[in-house]
């Protein structure tokens, strides 16, 4: 029986190459792989337990891999399936994609690749099949991700959710950092006209901006440096499927254009490529930007901006619903009380009235982050006033202090000095490889080496916290 939370991968290819590459390739991750070397085999494992990715061969010889590819999409539609052949042009890709794979890639694997396809895979499964519910009043069970609050600000956003979910049209979701944009894309994606196909999510700005237009459109081999096979892009990826596209605002005006292009034409090619590629997607977008200030200043095209404004979600802040705090504080006890192994704790009102008038910029997702720590820190014991006024004063950090006498504005400029002395080059990657290793080793500290919770706190998936901590040796 596998373990709860472990992702488990079905590898199905008799070339035994195949199976050494992805185990070395996951030899230091939680991913459970089974590999069997046939469709008999691969379909007895399906019938008795679930996976979240699966990676087949689709070449001739022991089997079909193209005609069982078609049979398990029919029966398993969210299941993503990661093609794989000695073939690694662009045609194989494209029959891969048209029998239903989620991703292609070309024999022989290269483990760093096929664990990021791998990753993918698993993020796009969870997010597709992992429910949100909405819970106005906080009545149902804690297990599932959440839209609490009965405001009349909530209450206006579940009611443009019953109705913009079962159109194809496109959503824009706006709304300030930590309220729950993606967790309403997801819902417009479930209660959706195309629940039973896959939900592919594409964060416009924690990809670099060189590397965004091949992740989104993908690539041919030989397109650029290092392209040394053909690879998908998202949009193929969610062809007749949804695709979120957050924090849109982050599109630099070329991939903008781009954009753009695929929405009016539902058209576009691949980098480096000649076939122009047909797709039919549902787009839902989000951003925390301001776009009509970014389109005065020059910086958003007004033209993309009418694309993707064809319907609008506006997400409030906690501060416009604050008669929703004590809802959402009950809820995070219940949930993280459960997830931390801690009993059940309350929340006196002196506490609760604390929160209800604090400042928090970070919105629900720092209203959680809070709960959490009173948690840990209340050590069964109902959860007072003072603890919480001390929490929001860590959180604060007792005022803004002036500018010349900032740690991080001083450090900045000692870098600006070093690069301009040396003609480096490098003092953006070296701040940002430095603080990320700093944010994410602290939060690992803090959560005792609990890496769903550091994820947590840090905003990101679990799978991304896992490849940090491996990259700065943490």
């Amino acid at each position: 029986m596998a373990l709860p939370n472990v992702p488990n991968v079905l590898v199905v290819d008799a070339d035994p190459e195949t199976a050494r590459v992805t185990r070395d390739a996951f030899q230091a991750s939680d991913v459970r792989l089974v590999t069997v070397p046939d469709i008999e085999a691969a379909e007895a494992e399906l019938m008795h337990r679930a996976f979240d990715a699966v990676v087949c061969d689709l070449s001739g010889g022991a089997f079909e891999g193209f005609d069982w590819l078609k049979t398990l999409h029919r029966g398993h539609p969210l299941l993503p399936v990661i093609g794989i052949d000695r073939a690694s042009g662009s045609r194989s890709a494209i029959e891969a994609v048209k029998a239903g794979a989620f991703d292609f890639l070309a024999k022989p694997l290269e483990p760093g690749e096929i664990r990021r396809i791998v990753r993918e895979a698993i993020d796009c499964s969870r997010k597709g099949t992992e429910p949100v519910a909405i819970d106005p009043r906080n009545e149902l069970a804690e297990e599932n991700d959440t839209l609490v609050g009965n405001s009349r600000a909530m209450l206006d956003v579940y009611k443009t959710l019953g109705r913009l979910s079962p159109t194809p049209v496109t959503v824009l979701i706006r709304g300030e950092t930590g309220t729950g944009k993606e967790l309403v894309a997801r819902a417009l994606y479930q209660h959706g006209h195309r629940p039973h196909r896959p939900f592919i999510t594409v964060n416009c700005a924690a990809i670099p901006e060189n590397l965004l237009e091949s992740e989104l459109f993908g690539h041919e081999k030989g397109s650029f440096t290092g392209a040394t096979a053909t690879r998908l892009g998202k949009f193929e990826q969610a062809h007749n499927a949804t695709l979120f596209l957050d924090e849109i605002g982050d599109l630099n005006l070329s991939l903008q254009a781009k954009l753009l292009r695929v929405l009016q034409e539902k058209r576009f090619h691949r980098v480096g490529g000649n076939e122009e590629i047909t797709v039919d997607a549902r787009i839902i977008a989000a951003t925390h930007r301001p776009l009509e200030r970014m389109i005065a200043e020059g910086h958003f095209r007004e033209d993309l901006f009418y694309r993707l404004n064809v319907a609008t979600i506006k997400l409030p802040p906690l501060r416009d619903r604050t008669g929703d705090i004590p809802l959402l504080v009950h809820f995070f006890l219940k949930r993280l009380g459960r997830e931390l192994g801690l009993p059940p704790v309350t929340m006196a009102r002196g506490a609760l009235s604390c929160l209800e008038s604090a400042r928090l910029p970070g919105n629900v997702r720092q209203l959680q982050n809070l709960v959490r720590k009173a948690l840990l820190r209340s050590r069964g014991y109902p959860i007072d006033r003072a603890l919480v006024e001390e929490l929001l004063c860590e959180t604060e950090g007792g005022g803004e202090a002036p500018a010349d006498a900032d740690p991080i504005r001083q450090w900045a400029a000692r870098l600006i000095e070093e690069a301009a002395a040396g003609g480096t080059g490098e003092a953006h990657r070296t701040a940002v490889e430095t603080l990320e290793a700093a944010l994410v080793g602290e939060a690992m500290n803090r959560s005792g080496g609990n890496i769903s919770r550091a994820a947590d706190w840090l905003g990101l998936s679990r799978l991304t916290v896992r490849e940090k901590v491996k990259k700065y040796r943490l």
